[in-house]
């Protein structure tokens, strides 16, 4: 499900179940250890997706298993991009196609977004399936999208080709599928070059009160979470 290798300093993160890379328990669960041992060995992360998608969103399934295990899901989801967005290392996501709804809220958590021309969809399809976007993730939107896309992204539920994700605010920049992982192992370089603690104390600075605040209110508003509307479109 989850590839790691350490590649000069640069934790190389591939996410790959052979389907949909969905965010599930597991997938999640993978996630934060390898954050953990990033940590420990190495100087920036970069987290890749499978060929045509990076994530599909949260697993299906759990989402519509029942309220208690699609709410344990999204907070186990919530703390996971909450920890990116905070996480002292710079992390850069290489977006191998489409990133739909926790797959777009993990790049609106990431340092740097590099995604990859071609016909794929990428923004927060919450309310399109019929569930309110949680206050985690209409955050971390507001703090990374342009205010043009703002409403459109997140109430309208627009999803964009990659070159109107950079525009929205998803992504930084674009290149071609087969550059997609040189390239974003570049900018990794890049941000690995940049010192510590001066990066991650400047990042606690920049978002630290922002992540407070979604913390504060992570539980109750999980607690008023439903799910996706049921038969709704997937």
């Amino acid at each position: 499900m989850l590839d790691y290798r350490l590649d000069e300093g640069i934790a190389v993160l591939r996410l790959d179940d052979g389907k949909a890379n969905a965010l599930s328990h597991a997938a999640i669960a993978a996630l934060e250890a390898a954050l953990d041992r990033a940590e420990k060995e190495a100087r920036a992360v970069l987290l890749l997706g499978r060929e045509g998608r990076l994530c599909a969103g949260f697993d299906l399934a759990v989402m519509r298993s029942g309220v208690e295990p699609m709410r344990a899901l999204v907070t186990a989801g919530a703390d996971l991009c909450l920890r990116i967005a905070l996480h002292p290392l710079p992390i850069t996501i290489g977006c191998t196609g489409h990133a739909l709804a926790a797959g777009a809220i993990l790049l609106l958590a990431a340092d740097t977004r590099i995604g990859v021309r071609g016909d794929f969809k990428i923004g927060l399809n919450e309310v399109a399936i019929g569930m309110r976007l949680p206050i985690f993730a209409y955050e971390l939107a507001r703090e990374r999208l342009s205010k043009r896309h703002l409403v459109r992204a997140t109430l309208q539920a627009e999803l964009y080709d990659p070159a109107g994700a950079v525009d929205a605010g998803f992504l930084d920049r674009i290149c071609e599928p087969a550059a997609l992982e040189a390239t974003a192992l570049a900018e990794s370089r890049r941000l690995a070059a940049l010192p510590q603690p001066a990066y991650g104390r400047t990042k606690a600075g920049l978002r630290g009160g922002l992540v407070a605040a979604i913390r504060a209110t992570l539980a109750e508003d999980m607690a008023r979470l439903a799910g996706p509307a049921p038969g709704g479109p997937r």
